[in-house]
């Protein structure tokens, strides 16, 4: 399975898989946006002229300084 496809299962709190069918609709259909914004903004820097190993870090830093919404943001 490629990464940028949505996992086969996706990891609870307690490390067991969640199961709720319309939880596991919305987490592969937000995956697969997510996949493709980040493709595309991938594509464009890289055809502008940015390092590629360098726009990979940018783009991991991104997700790595999302702010945990349990904490109040």
């Amino acid at each position: 399975m490629s990464a940028l496809e949505p996992p086969q299962s996706w990891p609870g709190v307690d490390g067991s898989p969640l199961s709720c069918r319309e939880k596991l609709k919305v987490l592969a259909e937000n995956h697969r946006e997510a996949a493709q914004v980040l493709r595309d903004a991938f594509e464009d820097a890289v055809l502008m002229g940015v390092d590629e190993a360098a726009m990979r870090r940018i783009l991991a830093d991104l997700v790595a300084a999302l702010p945990s919404p349990k904490r109040g943001g």
